[in-house]
């Protein structure tokens, strides 16, 4: 119960800024809306505080990814091209398929067949994703001395800045993305607490777990390996799911939509098309992201309050690949 609970909490947050809008990720694609990176990076830097804080008390334990440079890079990139066409992340689409946006399922189906062909083709690509450079840290390499916490607290506080620069920057007078990005910060340390379900949030690994699942595909060692994790996520985006329907309702706000205003704006109207480059994004999102063996929120979220090399990594490749499909994909009719 409480894993739903905690989804539950994580799709009210995102839903409160909009984070999980189509618009909204999109937008930043374009660079036409900052919401997301400024609730990701003021989340890395208070959370990041608070969680290595957390674990240094002896609260917590880290659960760092490991740096499979192959994985990571080219998995960020093709993660970012698919979070731009796409114009969601693996645990936004539930929030936003809660809301009844209908490009959010098609979306879904399409992660979950881009799961599926990942644990088919896994043993194919398995030697183009190395080398596995190991659980690196700030903390595995500097240790647990004053040192380490001075650095978490000027990384932590540079994060902010850099979230209220792009603020200033985009000159918007919202601040709600600020609240999610700190409600995620303060989220992200009460999972990982041993009194709770010692882990991180995430969301990808669902698509895999379900696609198996449903295909049968299960007597493999990635299955073997993803089904603990599969099943707690598939509950937490339950939770996401649930947040998006109720608070919709209560608000008046859930109706069926498969074109969004910035998907017509660039485009055009064709529900057909829209369904189309859905699917795809859906498929490419996930795709990428097992291969960098995380997404938004298990691995940029969790894993940069973590402050692990991988995440970063990952984060920038992300970031990369979303802004190149931006300019490239997204052009006024």
């Amino acid at each position: 119960m409480e894993i739903l609970i905690f989804g539950f909490i994580f799709g009210a947050t995102l839903q409160y800024a909009k984070l999980n809008k189509y618009d909204v990720i999109s937008g930043m694609a374009t660079l036409d809306n900052l919401a997301v990176a400024k609730a990701i990076a003021v989340a890395i830097g208070v959370g990041a505080i608070l969680l290595n804080v957390e674990i240094g008390l002896g609260l917590a334990s880290y659960h760092v990814k490991p740096l499979i440079l192959g994985g990571v890079v080219f998995g960020g990139i093709v993660f970012g091209v698919g979070m731009a066409i796409l114009g969601y992340c693996p645990g936004t689409l539930a929030v936003s398929l809660g809301e009844g946006s209908m490009d959010a399922l098609v979306g879904i189906i399409g992660g979950l067949l881009g799961g599926l062909l990942y644990t088919l083709a896994l043993p194919i690509i398995h030697g183009l994703l190395g080398p596995n450079l190991g659980a690196l840290s700030l903390n595995s390499v500097v240790g647990s001395g004053v040192v380490f916490y001075l650095l978490v607290l000027v990384l932590g506080a540079l994060f902010i800045g850099v979230a209220l620069w792009m603020h200033k920057k985009e000159g918007a007078t919202d601040y709600k993305w600020l609240t999610s990005g700190v409600a995620l910060a303060i989220l992200n340390p009460i999972v990982f607490l041993a009194a709770t379900t010692n882990r991180p949030i995430g969301a990808s690994t669902t698509y895999p777990y379900v696609g198996d699942l449903l295909s049968g595909l299960t007597n493999n060692e990635y299955f073997s390996k993803i089904q603990k994790p599969g099943a707690w996520e598939l509950i937490f985006l339950a939770g996401a799911f649930l947040a998006g329907l109720l608070i919709s309702l209560l608000k008046k706000d859930f109706h069926f939509r498969l074109i969004h205003g910035n998907w017509q704006k660039y485009k055009g109207a064709s529900g057909v098309n829209r369904a189309v480059w859905a699917f795809i994004g859906g498929f490419v999102l996930i795709f990428g992201a097992r291969m960098a063996g995380g997404c938004t929120s298990g691995h940029i979220l969790s894993g940069g309050m973590q402050l692990a090399f991988s995440s970063l990594l990952f984060g920038v490749f992300v970031f990369a690949g979303l802004l190149l499909t931006g300019r490239l994909f997204y052009k006024k009719n």
